[in-house]
């Protein structure tokens, strides 16, 4: 199991959590991701690692409570387990120095795009970060997007905060006043990703998009990541997540989200209504889990001292 060291919340129905997993932590790179799962009958979620810290063994994650899976997960804390994690998962971003590199961002997309943007900063680029957000409490690691960019543009679809406007409205300006962008990179909602690349594709402009289809295994067998690029099919899994916006059928991609929605909400709101109930039933799943670890270990110690543990149980433990 995997124990929460940190938790805390960020913005608006978004917490960010800081977890020892050392494994993945020596491996983690820029845009790959981990597919967690809270209990025995759980689903199985994709969620973009933030950071990683190899020397204290943990990573970071970033969660918007938007379904039944992600809004139990935001309601642990400090001290609490995930019972498993697998990762890092997916292609690394591509880094190069492309010259002038757009980042766009829509709300917790911007914790995915982070470490894209410092290693294109560290590889010599002038990094451009737009984040988008609905309202100003959704706005999220302003000073951390300072950090990894040359150039800050903060809009809110409300105009509570920042510039009033669309991340694609910025995008437009700066083309129209003459600004050469060589790449962009966007992270986010669906239809945003969308309007990015019909501004860039037409333009030429080298423009990859990190896509969020429903996954399951993680492993390209199951088949649920499918994306269409032209006329060819790929999973984002294991050749993504992030693909060259101009050949994404975000059609399909929408429409394949959009598949089990209604089960979802029904989901969501049968959560809603006995979310006490659940949560106990979690934790105490996850203590279950604990002790009978706890129980394993002390009977392999045990038959170590005594001399009887076999070759197999020595090399387990």
């Amino acid at each position: 199991m995997y124990r929460i060291v940190e938790a805390r919340s960020v913005g608006l129905n978004i917490k960010q959590f800081v977890v020892e997993a050392p494994r993945i932590a020596r491996k983690q790179r820029p845009g790959q991701f981990i597919i967690l799962r809270l209990h025995e009958k759980g689903e199985r979620i994709p969620l973009t690692i933030k950071s990683s810290d190899p020397a204290a063994g943990t990573v970071t994650i970033v969660v918007q409570a938007v379904g039944k899976t992600t809004s139990m997960l935001c309601e642990l804390n400090t001290g609490d387990f995930i019972l498993d994690m697998v990762g890092p998962l997916g292609h690394p971003s591509e880094i190069s120095n492309f010259g002038t590199a757009a980042i766009i961002a829509g709300s917790v997309g911007t914790a995915m795009a982070l470490p894209t943007a410092h290693a294109l900063k560290d590889a010599g680029n002038q990094v451009v970060f737009i984040e988008g957000a609905r309202s100003k409490e959704m706005v999220v690691f302003e000073d951390e997007v300072r950090s990894a960019s040359t150039e800050t543009h903060i809009m809110t679809d409300d105009g509570s905060y920042g510039e009033h406007g669309l991340v694609t409205k910025k995008l437009n300006e700066l083309i129209a006043s003459g600004r050469k962008i060589d790449f962009v990179l966007a992270v986010g909602p669906v239809p945003m990703m969308r309007a990015v690349a019909q501004i860039t594709g037409p333009l030429g402009i080298k423009t990859m998009v990190s896509l969020n289809s429903i996954m399951v295994d993680g492993t390209g067998m199951c088949g649920g990541c499918r994306v269409v690029l032209g006329t060819e099919s790929r999973f984002a899994c294991v050749d993504g997540p992030e693909f060259d916006a101009s050949k994404v059928n975000f059609e399909i991609l929408m429409q394949r989200n959009a598949m089990y929605r209604d089960k979802e909400c029904a989901s969501l709101t049968h959560f809603k209504s006995h979310k006490d109930e659940e949560m106990a039933l979690l934790r105490a799943d996850i203590a279950q889990k604990e002790a009978d670890i706890a129980q394993l270990r002390a009977e392999l110690a045990a038959a170590e001292n005594d001399g009887a543990g076999s070759v197999e149980e020595k090399h387990y433990v």
